[in-house]
């Protein structure tokens, strides 16, 4: 099977991030966030775990966005990275998924299995 992931997020991805982060953060940490999540590596991790880490419903495969995602998987086109800010099982903080979650879901349908291109920063760095 030929991967489904670009090696770097789009450009518009950040700014996606930062809008939703600043739902979360004050803004000065959520710019600080983006800025971490531009230098990070792209890794790789599954689908079922990033769903159970981040604690989000699977979103049903008819959802517009989900949808599109897999046509784009079975026209061979490539996905963008998802944007990630780890948790902290101590302090029972899931996952913040800040740009993807349609991608990761569309994923999941493709096969649970199949590692997801993805930037993971800490939210202490």
């Amino acid at each position: 099977m030929a991967d489904i992931w670009k090696a770097s997020p789009e450009a518009h991805d950040f700014p996606a991030a930062f809008d939703y982060l600043t739902l979360l953060f004050e803004d000065a940490a959520a710019r600080k966030l983006v800025a971490r999540l531009r230098k990070a590596p792209t890794i790789h991790k599954k689908a079922k775990d990033l769903l159970r880490a981040c604690r989000l419903p699977l979103l049903p495969r008819d959802n517009f966005h989900v949808a599109n995602d897999l046509k784009k998987i079975k026209k061979g086109k490539s996905l963008s990275p998802v944007l990630l800010v780890r948790g902290n099982a101590a302090l029972d903080l899931p996952l913040v998924v800040a740009d993807g979650y349609h991608r990761i879901c569309a994923s999941w349908y493709r096969d649970e299995n199949i590692p997801i291109a993805c930037r993971l920063v800490s939210l202490q760095g």
